[in-house]
């Protein structure tokens, strides 16, 4: 039997989410055509929109649908960038961000940008003044609203005030956070003038039972953003192409039922999380829970196993039916150390020894004992492993 804990890299697709793609595939028509069909597509497409801005409190029309988390950011500092008043060449970038992030500001850079790191605590927060230090006079900034690999909420409402106050358009990334905390643009917004501010919030459907390929950007009305892709008008002219009539549906479908059961889920997820993080310390009393150890996602279990290596961890408790990851899906594969974990201020050696343990809706009882039954045994194995690499 297989046990998945791996849900902040994919989460299982809904079933009500599949209904709504399979019944909206069944309607034909360009949503950006006139004749009938065309507008039945339009109707059902400005439906989704509307679902999807009520439960993250925006007004419709700032809702930009996307193919999901590493395409809205992209657009997000991209087109920020792109559309900077003159004068103004540096982004504010904290330490330990997605790779989404990081790439595109990295190609940023190359472009001319300056950079401005914002160094994270060693729970890997954002220190809200650290961030509003680096503000004055930058072209953008963007921030993590929950770190996916460490599992840290920020203060993402003391981010977006320091944003607004220092007239710097604000990104907000909350791939992660969609669907375990609250998110409300409108209440993040503020008061914030026109283009400052959290002016952008990306989203990912995939992380909350949506299919892959479908996210959103969700665009202040006032926001100053250039587009990444040409050839159509659609969506503010901010995302050309023909629109994605079931992906939106699905999308909105995940959205409205991960929003309702937000905080009865949550409440579970965290007593099952701390059975875990305890069960695990104490086959394996090393053992080191990373990030903060309350002011987490309710799924999170970031764990530094001293010695083991990672990825021979990673396989012996595939082998044992436990899947789990050694940091972001979107390196997986790719065997180097956590950024994460050493922008917390470890070692790179401790870097290569860490494993996020991350539940979701259909996680048990049954899968915390799955790990737990072999946690210690692999812990054993994988740190032999580790003294041989290192001999």
């Amino acid at each position: 039997m297989r046990h998945y804990l791996d849900h902040a890299a994919t989460t299982p697709l809904r079933p009500e989410a599949r209904d709504a793609w399979l019944a909206a595939s069944q309607t034909v028509g360009n949503a950006s055509s006139t004749h009938g069909p065309g507008q039945d597509a339009r109707r059902l497409l400005e439906e989704s929109r509307e679902r999807v801005a009520a439960v993250v409190d925006a007004d419709p029309i700032e809702i930009v649908f996307t193919s999901g988390g590493t395409e809205s950011i992209n657009l997000a500092l991209q087109g920020l960038w792109h559309a900077r008043p003159p004068g103004s060449s540096a982004i504010v970038l904290p330490d330990g961000e997605h790779h989404a992030t990081m790439d595109t500001v990295a190609a940023l850079v190359d472009e001319g940008a300056e950079l401005r790191r914002v160094l994270v605590t060693p729970e890997a927060r954002i220190d809200p003044e650290e961030f509003a230090a680096l503000l004055p006079g930058a072209a953008l900034a963007t921030a993590l609203a929950a770190n996916n690999e460490a599992g840290t909420i920020n203060d993402a409402r003391a981010l977006a005030a320091a944003a607004a106050v220092s007239d710097v358009p604000l990104h907000l990334d909350a791939v992660a956070a969609l669907g375990h905390v609250p998110l409300s643009f409108r209440s993040l917004r503020g008061e914030a003038g026109g283009g400052v501010g959290l002016v952008a919030m990306s989203l990912a459907g995939h992380k909350i039972g949506a299919p892959v390929g479908v996210g959103a950007l969700v665009t202040a009305r006032s926001a100053r953003v250039t587009a990444v892709l040409r050839g159509g008008a659609q969506q503010r002219g901010l995302r050309a192409g023909t629109q994605d009539i079931a992906g939106a549906a699905a999308f909105a479908v995940a959205l409205e039922l991960a929003e309702n059961e937000r905080e009865d889920e949550a409440a579970r997820l965290r007593l099952l999380r701390d059975r875990l993080v305890s069960g695990i310390r104490a086959a394996v009393p090393a053992a080191e829970l990373l990030g903060d150890p309350i002011g987490r996602l309710p799924g999170n279990a970031h764990l530094l196993f001293p010695g083991a290596v990672g990825e021979s961890l990673l396989f012996l408790l595939d082998v044992a039916g436990v899947a789990a990851s050694t940091g972001s899906a979107c390196q997986a594969g790719v065997a180097e150390p956590s950024h994460v974990v050493i922008a917390m201020g470890h070692s790179e050696r401790d870097a290569r020894s860490v494993l996020r343990f991350s539940l979701g809706r259909t996680s048990t009882d049954a899968d915390v004992d799955a790990v737990l039954g072999v946690i210690a045994e692999a812990y054993t194995r994988a740190s032999g492993a580790g003294t041989a690499a290192r001999s």
